[in-house]
């Protein structure tokens, strides 16, 4: 019992709510398609989670340091578009990678002039870059999807590795696409730096406060700077995946893609006001929008009453950090007292 309540005390009442929602959202969606809880489902869904996953990654990091990209979306586009249109016009498809990440990078390198030189509000700043982006997306193909014939390309999206193989169970899986085992290592790697190492606490001092991160000796322009270009390169990643399992790159996909990301981040205890969350809790978020998105679709949901579903979602989570942000400052204030 003493562990459990170690166990407990060490997860948080944020992460058990989320981790209770997530059980209410499977087990709804279970009780009105008793497809939703099939491995072929799961697996669907783990897919689907991948993408938004390794957005959230960013995401995280942009709104603990107290920014936030709208741009994700867009960048994923061109970055399917740019790998597709040039392993069409005979480059290798590692080459093709390569270049890919650059043009990521120099996105999110974009992304941080505007901020720190130009001074523009991230969210302005981000605006502006998603609509560049998306129009350069659709500049490079003519508006139309570019098919991938490259084997090399198309086996990112058919590699798949073995968990477990258990025939006369429901829970028999024959193998986890390499998409999901990509987001799986994003999330460690990035969930490591953020929790344990000096640039990780750096990115909470900046978000708690700019000024006193400076007075501390930090350099906010250069972190913000990394967090950006990190950024970038995560969606082009992302991009080159996602146009792999959908055979082609398309100009028109994953628009509000950054939105499922952000409503993910916020659902899982990242304050949107700065210096506040955890990997852990982005984890919790992704796998339940990305459920309850699945869910929606599963159960016959249609198009235009899931946008409400996800914005009626997204204002939960901005409820929920507001609610959150008033009860640290009310902590906070009653600690001072005390101590005075």
């Amino acid at each position: 019992m003493n562990r459990i309540k170690r166990l407990i005390g060490g997860i948080g009442g944020d992460k058990l709510i989320l981790m209770a929602a997530i059980i209410v959202v499977f087990a709804l969606f279970t009780s009105l398609n008793r497809n939703f809880l099939t491995p072929t489902n799961i697996t669907n869904i783990l897919v689907a989670t991948s993408l938004v996953g390794l957005v959230a990654i960013g995401e995280t990091y942009l709104v603990i340091a107290g920014h936030v990209d709208l741009s994700p979306g867009s960048l994923v586009a061109l970055s399917g578009v740019l790998a597709a249109l040039l392993v069409s016009k005979g480059v290798a498809f590692f080459p093709a990678l390569l270049i890919t990440l650059f043009a990521g990078a120099a996105v999110g390198l974009a992304n941080s002039l505007m901020t720190s030189k130009i001074k523009l509000e991230p969210f302005i700043a981000t605006l502006v870059t998603q609509s560049i982006v998306r129009g350069f997306a659709y500049i490079l193909c003519g508006g139309k999807p570019v098919a991938i014939s490259d084997a090399t390309f198309l086996r990112v999206s058919r590699l798949r590795f073995p968990v477990f193989l258990n025939e006369g169970s429901k829970l028999s899986f024959s193998g986890i696409p390499l998409a999901v085992w990509i987001m799986i290592a994003a999330f460690a790697l990035f969930g490591f730096i953020l929790a344990r190492t000096k640039f990780g606490r750096s990115i909470y001092a900046v978000g708690g406060n700019k000024d006193a991160a400076r007075l501390a000796g930090l350099n906010p322009q250069r972190i913000m700077l990394v967090c950006y270009v990190m950024m970038g390169v995560i969606c082009a990643v992302g991009g080159v995946v996602f146009a792999a399992r959908m055979n082609s790159g398309q100009p028109a996909a994953n628009v509000n893609l950054e939105f499922d990301a952000i409503t993910a981040v916020i659902l899982g205890g990242v304050s949107f006001s700065g210096g506040v969350g955890s990997m852990g809790g982005t984890i919790l978020g992704v796998i339940l929008i990305q459920s309850f998105n699945t869910g929606l679709t599963m159960v016959n949901v249609q198009s235009f009453w899931q946008l409400v579903a996800r914005g009626g979602l997204l204002l939960f989570a901005l409820t929920s950090d507001y609610i959150r942000k008033a009860n640290r400052e009310k902590n906070l204030l009653a600690d001072s007292k005390r101590n005075s």
